[in-house]
């Protein structure tokens, strides 16, 4: 019997889903900035569904874990935009196919002044990975390193509640990102 090498796996073929929220309050965006070595980025809150999870149920979690917000004391909850990520990234595991949603929510200055300037993110090996909750105008967000990279699209917003023609923005691959 002649043993067939396995197929290297499909890049691409499974697909996580992420919830996110842009949280204004008034033209502020909570952005979470993330100090690397040689580099910053920014993300919107919000993280992966868990396996069985129910999409507003990860959102609420998330929020609740990164900004200490609880999402009944915010109006909106709208899906903003779709990111549909498919990114090779450094590493043997194949990266998966990734949907962002990016939900929109809004928020009293009351509100804002009760939750976290730091989000703490548990690393595999036990350590913290610590981001700052940074409030920025939407509309200077276009050359930020945000990922996925809404910049330009939040800083076109003319309102944080101006609704949005499609809510499907560019795909992120590897011909439009690279990998930091």
């Amino acid at each position: 019997m002649t043993h067939t090498p396995a197929e290297p796996p499909n890049p691409f073929s499974r697909i996580r889903i992420r919830v996110g929220a842009l949280v204004f309050c008034g033209d502020e965006v909570a952005l979470i900035r993330r100090d690397r070595a040689g580099s910053v980025h920014y993300t919107p809150p919000g993280g992966n569904v868990e396996d069985g999870e129910d999409l507003v149920a990860a959102l609420r979690r998330e929020l609740e874990e990164e900004l200490d917000l609880d999402v009944g004391r915010a109006d909106g909850g709208d899906l903003l935009w779709v990111v549909d990520q498919r990114v090779t990234r450094p590493g043997p595991t194949p990266p998966p196919r990734k949907l962002h949603l990016l939900y929109r929510l809004h928020i009293t200055p009351d509100v804002r002044a009760g939750l976290a300037a730091y989000e703490h993110d548990e690393l595999p090996d036990g350590s913290q990975d610590i981001g700052v909750i940074e409030w920025i105008d939407h509309r200077e967000t276009t050359g930020l390193p945000l990922f996925p990279p809404i910049g330009p699209a939040l800083a076109a917003l003319p309102d944080p509640r101006a609704t949005v023609a499609d809510a499907a923005l560019d795909a992120v691959t590897d011909e439009t990102y690279t990998w930091v």
